[in-house]
């Protein structure tokens, strides 16, 4: 089968596609026949050893997949040959068959598409498991997102809104403002691209202090991080919560004596760790994330797809920050 495989640390350009060996299914593992895979900001870091994660080279990035059960193994229940599933295997889905643990599979709906299913679970994933067990975000509270045209961005206006918040948008350019309005935001504004003097984050600060109203933001989703951390972090509410998601603009240092001032808490948002820790909790989010897709509330949005041969141009788009909503590259027919 063909893979896409890092063989040495570097960006998409490093990346390489060559026949392997299929892999057949040990006990309780399944092989899926792959036909999509979601492509993620951890898939432009895990190449470059710079994520949580590093795997013994040589190995396929990509973190999230959907496809067709071919083979079962040796006492595998509930799963069967020929069903529609997703898999997160947080990487090696970059390849033509993949074999993944059984218990891990989650079923498709029936209406749903390949690239929507490898487009869902890490964004909506992520993103519900912020604002709803990390940040308690309540019904008529002010959320505002950072890179809120992105993937997990996408998602979080999606599910901001389908959980009853006024959500205001942030982004880089008028066309990501406008795509998240698109999905629902009630507000939005364009920030500046690029590194901020402490007077341009202070005019930065106050726009967002526009957007979000008097009070501020009740929630600050960030998913940018960089010199536009402080001005959101000063844009807050009393009693607010900044949920750190990422980093794309870099790391940033937060002047902790706002969050005292505010009594503004700070908190970590790790979806893979918290799915390893606490599998029936991502369980019940799945349950309810599939029941609001069934119902509207929330559709995967995919700007491109590339073909399995393109993946590194797909990582590279990515990681150019050039997305609306999901990258998703396609596998076979």
């Amino acid at each position: 089968m063909r893979a896409v495989l890092s063989k040495t640390p570097g960006g998409p350009e490093t990346l390489v596609v060559e026949d392997v060996l299929d892999p057949t299914p040990k006990p309780g593992e399944v092989v899926i026949e792959v036909k999509a895979v979601g492509i993620n900001y951890p898939d432009t870091l895990i190449i470059e050893d710079r994520y949580q994660f590093r795997p013994e080279r040589p190995f396929s990035p990509g973190a999230e997949v959907a496809g067709v059960v071919e083979a079962v193994g040796e006492g595998v229940k509930g799963v069967a040959k020929g069903d529609r599933v997703i898999a997160v295997p947080g990487w090696g889905g970059l390849v033509e068959r993949l074999a993944v643990r059984a218990e891990t599979v989650i079923p498709m709906p029936e209406a749903m598409s390949f690239e929507e299913a490898a487009a869902l679970i890490m964004t909506y994933g992520t993103s519900y498991y912020a604002l709803k067990d990390r940040a308690q975000l309540k019904a008529g509270e002010t959320l505002l997102v950072l890179g809120a045209a992105g993937g997990v961005g996408a998602a979080a206006v999606e599910l901001g809104k389908a959980m009853g918040a006024r959500v205001v948008a942030a982004a880089s350019t008028n066309d990501k403002v406008e795509f998240a309005l698109a999905l629902g935001a009630d507000n939005g504004l364009i920030y500046p691209t690029g590194p901020m003097d402490k007077a341009a984050q202070k005019e930065l600060s106050g726009e967002f202090k526009l957007a979000t109203g008097r009070d501020g933001a009740d929630v600050v989703y960030d998913a940018v991080g960089g010199d536009y951390a402080e001005p959101a972090l000063r844009a807050m509410d009393w009693n607010g919560r900044y949920l750190v998601v990422g980093f794309p603009a870099g790391i940033p240092s937060l002047p902790l004596n706002l969050t005292l001032l505010k009594s503004v808490s700070v908190i970590g948002v790790f979806w893979g760790a918290a799915v390893a820790r606490d599998p029936k909790g991502h369980a019940a989010n799945m349950a309810e994330l599939m029941q609001m897709y069934a119902e509207g509330k929330i559709k995967p949005r995919v700007s491109k797809t590339f073909p399995l041969e393109k993946a590194g141009a797909a990582i590279a788009a990515l990681g150019d920050r050039q997305a609306l909503g999901k990258i998703v590259v396609t596998v076979g027919d």
